[in-house]
């Protein structure tokens, strides 16, 4: 019974990496739709779009350890 446990626990831990992955993957990509930011007044705009992604991987770790 106990090997059953471990076994499922193994695979949601992981789904949940994978999960993890293709998130930050398609974050990645969804940043490469968006256009090259070239003035200095874009910058507060990037800082934002790079304060998004971290915000988001980290929501998204933290979801799969609930």
């Amino acid at each position: 019974m106990q090997s059953n446990q471990v076994s499922n626990k193994l695979s949601r831990e992981d789904f949940s990496e994978y999960v993890a992955h293709l998130q930050l993957h398609m974050t990645l990509q969804a940043r490469n739709l968006v256009p090259t930011l070239t003035r200095a007044a874009d910058s507060r705009e990037e800082l934002l779009h790079q304060t998004q992604a971290t915000f988001e991987k980290y929501v998204s770790r933290q979801s799969l350890l609930k």
